[in-house]
């Protein structure tokens, strides 16, 4: 009854007849330049790559050694993520890596039914054929729930080993940077109950900290130190006695103690021709405030089944690099200051929470760089002045020079309840603006 179900039974065929399996050779990747859009990429900002690795679809896009069901074999015929990790090289970006396989075995269980209702009522759909139960999982009837509550992992003992074997037979062979799992750490009962001594005996309640621990040490022998970053989606501040958290469509509300990140994309996650595109004024409002609070932004981008991106992803990559160009200077290589911002504007805290906030002119978001503080306005004030009050002379070091990125010195006085910029008449930014301000 879904857009996407008739959609796919008045194109192609009915998903009893025509599913997952043939549309896979349908995708050819056949205008694929992944250094052209790296050169954008890195252009608007990326400091960092991330590529998928295999989703939810159980579909592999690099050179699988436990599954046929990969982008070598059919389909594109290439090795999706060793081009762009070819690419994310030449420009000496950290290569990282998502894997969305953990949580296939109960994700890809639809394929198992069949309609309800309708000329094909009761026919099965084809992942019910035992010949392809190596794309769509022996997963047939097998519980997804003991407690009668859908879970995101299965405790199926075979596919955990799989999941093993698939998720260290891709860190052998690509050495990432970075290791996503889309969820809490994969399998690993011991972990999410927080007993600190675990039994060797029971191997398939840790594999998800031997993954990780496979994904550092093999970063130590080629580096002489671990450099790898392992991220999931446990807010529990056990998170970081393992890797990094992960914090999808969302953000930390305050400046945190550890470093984190968001994953989120200017649409969909897959190309989807009815979309509503996130502005670029949006996106970089959301970078400020994440980078204020200790955070990294992670952006994707999505392509289209040819590989190439549409004229809305390419121009908004192109004024994100405007941008960029003049304030990255206030977001790269940077750290969080004593509060995270000033005024009474919020963009929450939390995941799935990233509705476009409406700031105003006496929102700021800072960060620093050794004695230089920047502060985002994060709207243009129509009064000529910048007030920031957090940087009042009774509580502030002392201010020695105050420049407008982009632009230039601007005159200031610090006062009592704060500093005062005067700000010329038109701002420096297609977006928010920011001031590099020098401390004593």
């Amino acid at each position: 009854g879904s857009d996407q179900y008739r959609y796919h039974w008045r194109t192609y065929g009915h998903p009893s007849r025509f599913g997952y399996k043939d549309i896979i050779p349908l995708w050819k990747a056949e205008r694929f330049d992944p250094y052209a859009l790296m050169n954008l990429f890195v252009a608007a900002g990326a400091h960092y790559f991330v590529a998928q690795a295999v989703h939810h679809d159980n579909f592999d896009n690099f050179d699988s050694t436990y599954n046929r069901w990969n982008a070598v074999n059919m389909g594109p015929k290439k090795d999706i993520v060793k081009l762009w990790q070819d690419a994310a090289r030449l420009h000496g970006l950290p290569f990282g890596l998502t894997e969305h396989l953990s949580a296939s075995f109960n994700w890809f269980e639809a394929n198992k039914g069949c309609d309800a209702t309708g000329p094909y009522a009761g026919i099965p759909y084809d992942g019910n054929d035992p010949a392809y139960e190596d794309l769509y999982h022996p997963n047939q009837g097998y519980p997804l729930a003991k407690d009668g509550t859908w879970r995101w992992y299965t405790d199926n003992p075979w596919f955990r080993r799989h999941w093993f074997a698939r998720i260290k037979d891709l860190i052998d062979k690509y050495q990432p940077d970075l290791l996503y799992s889309d969820g809490g750490l994969p399998f690993d009962e011991f972990f999410h109950s927080g007993q600190e001594i675990v039994p060797r005996a029971y191997l398939d309640g840790e594999l998800g900290r031997r993954i990780v621990a496979h994904l550092y040490n093999s970063s130590a022998a080629i580096h002489g130190e671990n450099r790898a970053v392992y991220n999931q989606k446990n807010c529990d501040p056990s998170v970081y006695t393992i890797g990094v958290l992960d914090i999808e469509r969302g953000q930390a509300s305050e400046v945190a103690e550890h470093p984190w990140q968001t994953d989120t994309s200017v649409g969909d996650w897959f190309y989807n021709v009815k979309d509503v595109y996130k502005t670029p004024q949006h996106i970089v409002e959301m970078l400020v405030d994440i980078v204020s609070k200790n955070g990294n932004l992670v952006l994707n981008i999505p392509q289209r089944p040819d590989g190439t991106l549409d004229e809305e992803c390419t121009q908004l990559l192109r004024r994100m690099a405007v941008w960029m160009k003049d304030h990255g200077e206030g977001i790269f290589g940077t750290r969080p200051w004593t509060i995270s911002g000033e005024g009474a504007t919020s963009a929450g805290g939390g995941a799935f929470k990233e509705t476009a906030a409406e700031w105003t002119a006496e929102d700021f978001r800072f960060t620093q760089k050794g004695d230089t503080l920047y502060a985002y306005q994060m709207r243009w004030s129509e009064h000529g002045q910048a007030v920031i009050h957090a940087l009042g002379k009774d509580q502030s070091r002392p201010v020695a020079a105050v420049r407008l990125l982009g632009a230039g010195p601007l005159p200031y006085t610090q006062e009592a309840d704060g500093l005062h910029i005067t700000l010329p008449a038109q701002p420096s930014a297609e977006f928010i603006h920011g001031f590099a301000i020098d401390l004593k």
